[in-house]
C-alpha cells in the first residue's frame, strides 16, 4: 500500500468534489453536525496546513492547526492548502520523520507513515462529508476503501469518543451486506444514509465529526 498515493488521491479528490459547491451552499449542513460545508472547509483547510507544517517539524503548537476564516473564496483557499500538504508529503524520507500531533498528544510523536495515514483517514471521511452535504455521491477505490477501514478499525472506540472534544463519534453498528466504505464511514460514527436537510430543521446529532 503506497501511503503517499492513497492520501494524495483523497485530497485531490476532496478538491474536486468541493468545486461543484456554488455560492449558496457554504451554509449547507453537514455530517459533522456542529459545521456547515464553510465551517467544516475551514477546519480541512486548517489541519491541512497542522500536517503540512508538521511535516517539516513546525507544528508543535495547537496555534498551528486553528482555523480560521476562508473570506469571499473559501475554494481558493482550500485548494492552496491542499497544494501545501501535497508538496510537504512529496518531500524525501517523510514517511520516516517523526510527526507532533498535538490535538491527539504531546506526550509521543508518530513515524511519519502513520500520521499520513490519519490525514489519509480523515481525507476519505471528509470527501464525503462534502459530497453528502452537496447531494452527490461519492465512493473511493476499493483499495484506498480497504486502507481507509484499516486505519479506522484502529482507532480507539471508547468513552473518549463521548468527550466534546472527540474527533470521532461512536461507532455505528454495521448493516447487513454493507460495503467496505459503509462500514468504514459506520466505524467513524457516521451514517450512510445521512442526508442534507433544510437549515430550518435540527441538525443531525448521531453521525459525523464530533467538533
Amino acid at each position: 500500500m503506497d501511503i503517499l498515493q492513497l492520501d494524495r488521491t483523497a485530497v485531490l479528490e476532496s478538491v474536486r468534489i468541493l468545486e461543484a459547491a456554488g455560492p449558496v451552499d457554504w451554509e449547507l449542513p453537514t455530517p459533522c453536525s456542529q459545521w456547515t460545508l464553510r465551517q467544516l472547509v475551514e477546519h480541512m483547510t486548517a489541519q491541512h496546513h497542522g500536517f503540512a507544517a508538521a511535516a517539516r517539524g513546525e507544528a508543535d503548537e495547537l496555534a498551528a492547526w486553528q482555523s480560521v476564516p476562508l473570506g469571499d473564496d473559501p475554494l481558493a483557499g482550500y485548494r492552496a492548502s491542499a497544494e501545501a500538504v501535497i508538496a510537504a508529503f512529496a518531500e524525501p524520507g517523510v514517511l520516516v520523520r517523526h510527526f507532533t500531533l498535538p490535538e491527539i498528544t504531546t506526550a509521543i510523536t508518530f513515524p511519519g507513515r502513520v500520521a499520513v495515514g490519519f490525514h489519509f483517514l480523515d481525507y476519505v471521511a471528509h470527501s464525503w462529508d462534502v459530497a453528502a452535504a452537496l447531494g452527490k455521491a461519492v465512493e473511493p477505490s476499493t483499495e484506498a476503501a480497504e486502507a481507509a477501514l484499516a486505519i479506522a478499525m484502529s482507532v480507539p472506540d471508547d468513552e473518549r469518543r463521548r468527550t466534546p472534544d472527540a474527533q470521532f463519534q461512536p461507532s455505528l453498528q454495521a448493516a447487513p451486506g454493507a460495503t467496505t466504505f459503509e462500514l468504514f464511514l459506520r466505524a467513524l460514527g457516521r451514517s450512510p444514509d445521512w442526508q442534507a436537510r433544510s437549515q430550518s430543521s435540527p441538525p443531525p446529532q448521531e453521525d459525523g465529526h464530533a467538533r
